[in-house]
């Protein structure tokens, strides 16, 4: 059969044992749960994938994934097309006016060492280029321009080859006021914008898988931003890696979730902000 002809032929509709399979490997591997509402959107990714290696059937496909070695090289790339998240800056623009806020306070106490910043779940950077911006911002006229560090995890290689490119469409910079956008990044001839040097420069992404928050370097940050990252996973397993963040915040700091990620979760280190439009917590200090 012809490539072109192979490209056009639909593939057979997933059994049910079929779909549990990968429900379970992709539960164990990242901790994100696809329900039967998903089942579409994941054939899609998988089809299309399997399209490109000419492997006509999801068990062999399945088979090729998890085989060693060089499955797990299957597996990253096939990771990529699951986990994609369509983001922006300033998202969620409430979450950073707390932030802001926080960090203004946190300036008139005095600074005596350099804020560590932590984006969990960053995917392509827009989250940890948003961190950077307000906190550049709030110390913009201080005696402190760069006393700030921001690290961006996820589990994706592309989306963090993307983030280190820092080059976004200017639909992503919708929610940017335009002196920030002229401030912080530099018009492209392809009508892309590219993160400023100096400000990418006090960006940091690498990969980390939630599931192994345990053996995560990050400790004693000053602010941690976990927001739509949490809907995938079960509700014992977010208060798990909630969990896991809270011992990694400095006294004082800040923890930012997604609004109605996680209901009822307490910590006894951590005092709720008095904020209706945002889930966040600071630690007692």
């Amino acid at each position: 059969m012809q490539s072109g002809v192979w490209a056009l032929q639909p593939l057979a509709d997933m059994t049910v044992t079929e779909f549990r399979d990968w429900q379970v490997l992709l539960e164990e591997r990242t901790g994100v749960v696809l329900n039967e509402r998903r089942q579409a959107f994941l054939q899609t990714n998988l089809s299309a994938r399997m399209r490109e290696l000419g492997v006509a059937d999801y068990a062999t496909y399945y088979q090729q994934v998890t085989d060693g070695p060089r499955g797990a090289v299957e597996w990253s790339t096939l990771l990529d097309r699951l986990t994609v998240q369509e983001t922006r800056f300033f998202r969620h623009r409430p979450s950073f006016d707390v932030l802001e806020g926080y960090l203004r306070e946190r300036l008139q106490q005095g600074m005596t060492q350099p804020w560590e910043l932590w984006s969990v779940g960053c995917a392509s950077g827009e989250e940890p280029y948003s961190l950077a911006i307000s906190a550049a911002e709030v110390l913009r006229n201080s005696e402190y321009p760069e006393h700030f560090g921001v690290t961006g995890t996820d589990i994706s290689l592309n989306a963090l080859s993307k983030a280190r490119d820092g080059q976004y469409g200017a639909r992503r910079l919708e929610q940017l006021d335009a002196d920030l956008c002229q401030r912080y990044f530099l018009a492209q001839d392809d009508g892309r914008f590219k993160v400023l040097p100096s400000l990418a420069a006090r960006v940091c992404c690498a990969r980390l898988n939630v599931l192994e928050l345990a053996k995560a370097p990050m400790s004693g940050m000053d602010v941690i931003f976990c927001q739509n990252l949490l809907i995938y996973f079960r509700r014992w397993r977010r208060r798990e890696i909630l969990n896991r963040l809270a011992e990694r915040l400095a006294p004082g700091g800040l923890l930012v979730v997604g609004v109605g990620e996680v209901a009822g979760w307490q910590h006894p280190e951590l005092i709720p902000v008095a904020d209706e439009r945002v889930l966040a917590f600071t630690r007692k200090g």
